[in-house]
């Protein structure tokens, strides 16, 4: 089997999970993990009921994280990772890492190491064709070693860290009397060989003079430049050159895009961001964290080669109750003991493995034998209690003989009593003092379709007829806006006794009443639905109204 250490696999049980959901997925994973090698992770597709957690805390297990959907995400595409500039490099500079990278746009970003925006190819092209004034560079704020740097020269005199910041770019061709009439404080002037036009611009207090060709700069031109605070800049180039490759030191944030950007977080889900994208005419959109920090570039193409979350469903095989966004995600094993359902559809090939016993955790034991895979203490019980909750500790009509068996067998691995753990565990789900009506209608609730009709059954088991009553009271109201919420045309509360072994059924929906007289044979009239012997929603419920809804 391909070693999948790269790419997480997720092992998800259904939505509002039980304790066969919750132990099957850990102990699956771990079975996977040991005979792959690749990165198997258990989730939960909802909140923890207080039975599961009893199990999860006696037995020292952390509880899985939430899986809310598997849609595809941005992160689950290979992002372009370009480095990036910061905010005061030079254009030339920026120009010359897009040449040698193949990039049409690169990243920008501030000192703290946040995005703060991007340059293109047309950005760059648009500053050397347009027309700027000449205090374009100092308006600008350009330090001066760009400057020295785009001009290939170096620092005669002067702190290069300092900016430009005051003044106009000139040309000092001229001689000092002209020059005087046009050199104003904090001017950058560019000049030859010429003593006198130096000095000139030097006691006009121009902030930097960039003597060309490599000519010479005395002692004494230099000495001034310092008292006056002058710097002084040597370049190889003409001044017909430094003129046209000037405007290339000014940092890349001035030509940047900063405005309105349009961004995505590696969170976001592709289907989401393909409408902001189609409606701008970018090349590549920038993906940041939550800081702000960048991660790479998407582009449309990219969008093709998206990686579909891969995941294994345990104990459900029907789309109704698996994880949002699961049309999107890659499955690639189905491990179950539920009835076929409907919705869920693949591409290919998957390895489905559904037995008709009591509970997936059986199934999953089978599967370490058959591996040869040693079973460990925490393991077995998690398995012991999954079996145990199913069946309602072997009185379910779903358990079979195997159930039991290897109920038995888990509980001496695990050195644990089963009788001592089923009833802690009933005990803990029965306690639904601090719980919603909406959170007890929703704990263990299943949607169904069946002939064309959404259905859904919750149910809530306990040992004591008196908490059974008290729950009743609670949960009968809120029905009705449960109906809504989920948008059923029927709904169905299963309350039952595991002691007596019977289910109070609470009802309602178009013909919901009617539907259960019919499937069970009971009287129209009759004002409480009590069910002798049903305990099971899978084996007993579900299979009769099916049978109802056909006839």
């Amino acid at each position: 089997m391909e070693n999948r250490k790269a790419k997480k696999v997720y092992v998800v049980g259904h939505k509002n999970p039980d304790t066969d959901s919750i132990c099957s997925a850990i102990a699956y994973a771990n079975l996977k993990r040991q005979t792959t090698g690749g990165n198997y992770v258990a989730k939960r597709a909802g909140q923890i009921n207080e039975e599961t957690q009893y199990v999860l805390t006696r037995f020292g297990v952390t509880p899985p994280g939430l899986l809310d959907n598997v849609r595809t995400q941005v992160k689950d595409i290979e992002l372009n990772k370009i480095a990036g500039v910061s905010s005061n490099v030079s254009l030339r500079r920026t120009w010359e890492l897009m040449k040698e990278n193949k990039n049409k746009s690169i990243p920008v970003f501030a000192e703290s190491g946040e995005l703060e925006g991007l340059i293109t190819v047309g950005d760059i092209a648009k500053s050397y064709m347009d027309m700027y004034g000449r205090n374009l560079l100092s308006e600008a704020k350009t330090q001066y070693k760009s400057i020295a740097e785009t001009l290939d020269g170096k620092l005669i005199i002067g702190d290069g860290e300092a900016y430009f910041d005051k003044g106009k770019v000139g040309i000092g061709a001229s001689n000092a009397e002209s020059m005087e009439d046009f050199i104003e404080p904090g001017d950058l002037i560019i000049l030859g060989n010429r003593y006198e036009a130096q000095f000139c611009a030097i006691e006009m207090e121009a902030s930097c003079i960039v003597v060309c060709q490599d000519s010479a700069v005395s002692k004494t031109i230099k000495k001034l430049a310092e008292e006056k605070g002058c710097v002084i800049i040597s370049t190889p180039h003409d001044t017909f050159t430094v003129a046209r490759l000037i405007n290339q030191s000014i940092p890349v944030k001035h030509f940047m895009t900063k405005d309105n950007l349009v961004m995505f977080r590696p969170g976001d889900y592709i289907e989401d961001i393909k409408d902001a994208m189609a409606k701008k005419r970018y090349r590549d959109f920038p993906i940041v964290d939550k800081r702000g920090k960048f991660c790479g570039f998407i582009s449309r193409r990219r969008l093709m080669d998206a990686k579909k979350k891969e995941v294994i469903l345990v104990d459900h095989n029907e789309k109704t109750q698996a994880v949002d966004g699961i049309d999107e995600a890659s499955i690639l094993e189905i491990i179950d003991h539920h009835r076929l359902g409907t919705g869920i559809e693949t591409v290919g090939p998957v390895y489905f493995r559904n037995q008709p016993v009591g509970c997936t955790a059986t199934i999953v034991y089978q599967m370490y034998r058959e591996h040869d895979v040693e079973i460990n203490q925490t393991i077995a019980a998690l398995l012991c209690a999954a079996i145990t909750s199913d069946t309602l500790m072997f009185r379910s009509p779903t358990c079979t003989p195997v159930d039991e068996k290897i109920a038995r067998e888990l509980a001496k691995i695990a050195e644990i009593d089963i009788e001592e753990l089923a009833a802690n565990m009933f005990r803990a789900g029965s306690n639904l003092t601090n719980k919603t009506p909406k959170e007890i209608c929703f704990q263990d609730f299943k949607k169904f379709e069946v002939s064309g009709i959404d259905l859904g059954v919750s149910q809530i088991n306990c040992m004591s007829k008196e908490e059974l009553e008290e729950i009743k009271k609670r949960v009968q109201p809120y029905m009705k806006t449960a109906l809504l919420e989920k948008g059923l045309d029927v709904m169905y509360m299963m309350l039952t006794n595991i002691i007596e072994e019977t289910t109070e059924l609470l009802c309602i929906g178009n013909n919901a009443r009617g539907i259960i007289t019919t499937a069970f044979d009971l009287p129209d009239a009759i004002e409480e639905i009590v069910l002798k012997g049903v305990v099971s929603r899978k084996k007993q419920l579900i299979p009769a109204i099916v049978v109802s809804l056909q006839n």
